[in-house]
């Protein structure tokens, strides 16, 4: 048993008592980050404010052998940033500057506590936004962000996080600060940015990070499209990329989602829809407006009983309010859910869709449909009422149904949400043994003493050197799964 008592004074040493928790109540705040489904509370809570902190903080916990796991706003929604019980949780929240904007060369390098939409603040004076953008843009960390691989509704065009990182400043898992890529697309040698990023703090921290800031487009528009069915809206997205036009967003919500946001933020979007699409085109005025034709036309011709479009930014901002906040929103209908995360080919929409309906029927849960239509990333919301005895076990029972249809239709468990603790278990369902063994093979390599984030990712993780299967929640009793 690691000496943690001995381990706190080393870390007050190095980062002052202020900056190290250990007050068992103050520690609870800690104790699950978005997906609020899995609770540990950790031993120690660190505060570091430098990169220099943050290696301070590993070299000690590797001292000690004692594990950690990185964690930024705390948004995330696997359990990627969940505690561990006999660990210390660093917290990189603090570590807030924005080191240098650069539009010269397009980039932009900052620290992980910085906000995702704070880049595209610093940025926007200058002609420039960064375009990967999740439904939490305006708490969520670039940490968090390159750790998960985030993505958000304007993916369908700009590609996700990993698409926007050229390079990082990380604390391996042994404590050294080591830099890898930089301004360049493609530097030579192995991709390590591109291991790093979505690797879910299994392979060191990052202290900064390099990200490519995009031009701002010089038109946007924006329209909303209600349906009488999702089968309807799904043959409109099938339409407009079949058609060949690539609009920067296709969002979709069902009516449960409608009536949440509906009350929630009253996004007035038009009554009686089974079915919402919010289309964005952006890029050069004559193409937008020339694209904005054709997908008009084609929702009217898949049945659009309503188009709006956005007349000035104040609208477009409403039609996104209700897509934004559909998360948070299912709180006015449901007092409890289960956000999932998984990805299917777009033109299996409506029979997943479907077959997802009647998987909820059958268990008698609700479950609101609010997902990136435009490349088929799916983010059903499972409604229960933890208060009544078995809702809670029919949801979760549901959810991990959703799932097996994502890998049934050759989708995948996750599509930015990562895998975290909530979705381990479903890894061999999508993975075989080999492939399994092959990535923790990667993980060893950066980390042989299986330290930094362990119990995350895989179903049965190993300890490095020992046989497949050996698994690091025996070690670590704190980290439960359900």
């Amino acid at each position: 048993m690691a000496d943690i008592d001995a381990l706190i004074r080393r870390l007050r040493s190095e980062l002052g008592a202020e900056q190290v928790i250990t007050d068992r109540q103050e520690l609870r705040t800690y104790e699950c980050d978005g997906l609020a489904h899995y609770k540990v509370v950790p031993a120690v809570v660190a505060l570091p404010h430098t990169a220099t902190q943050v290696a301070a903080v590993v070299k000690a916990c590797v001292a000690a052998g004692v594990p950690y796991v990185a964690r930024g706003s705390g948004t995330g929604l696997s359990g990627g940033a969940l505690p561990h019980a006999e660990g210390v949780l660093i917290v990189t929240a603090q570590m807030r500057r924005i080191v240098e904007v650069a539009p010269a060369d397009e980039r932009a390098v900052v620290e992980p506590g910085v906000i995702n939409l704070q880049v595209t603040k610093a940025s926007a004076p200058h002609g420039y936004y960064y375009a990967p953008d999740p439904s939490s843009q305006q708490i969520c960390s670039i940490g968090g962000n390159v750790a998960e691989n985030s993505g958000g509704a304007h993916c369908l065009k700009y590609g996700f996080t990993t698409n926007h990182v050229t390079g990082l400043q990380i604390v391996a898992p042994d404590g050294d600060l080591v830099r890898l890529g930089g301004r360049a697309l493609d530097p030579p040698g192995y991709d390590l940015v591109g291991a790093f990023v979505g690797s879910e703090g299994t392979l060191g921290i990052a202290t900064e990070v390099t990200v490519k800031l995009t031009r701002l487009p010089e038109s946007v528009r924006t329209l909303l499209a209600a349906f009488g069915s999702i089968d309807r809206a799904g043959a409109a997205t099938s339409a407009i990329i079949g058609a060949g036009v690539v609009p920067a967003a296709i969002e979709m919500m069902d009516a449960l989602a409608i009536e949440a946001a509906e009350a929630a933020v009253a996004c007035g979007y038009p009554p009686g829809a089974a079915a919402v699409l919010i289309v964005e085109l952006d890029g050069p005025a004559a193409e937008v407006e020339a694209q904005f034709e054709q997908v008009t036309g084609l929702c009217e011709a898949n049945g659009a009983f309503e188009i709006r479009t956005a007349a000035d930014e104040a609208e477009r901002a409403l039609f996104w309010k209700g897509r934004k906040s559909a998360f948070a929103a299912v709180g006015r209908i449901s007092p409890d859910y289960i956000v999932q995360d998984g990805v299917i080919p777009r033109t299996a929409l409506p029979e997943v869709l479907r077959r997802i309906s009647e998987v909820a029927e059958a268990h008698g849960v609700r479950v609101a449909n609010v997902f990136h239509a435009g490349d088929g990333n799916l983010h059903p919301l499972v409604l229960f009422d933890a208060r009544n005895a078995g809702e809670a076990d029919r949801a979760e029972t549901v959810s991990g149904a959703i799932i097996d249809l994502c890998i049934e239709y050759g989708g995948s468990i996750t599509g930015e949400h990562g895998v975290g603790m909530d979705k381990s278990k479903y890894m061999p369902r999508m993975f075989g043994p080999d492939d399994l063994e092959t990535m923790q093979l990667v993980r060893c390599a950066f980390d042989p003493l299986t330290l930094s984030n362990p119990g995350k990712i895989f179903p049965t993780p190993r300890l490095c050197g020992e046989k497949p299967g050996s698994d690091l929640r025996e070690r670590f009793p704190g980290v439960e799964v359900f």
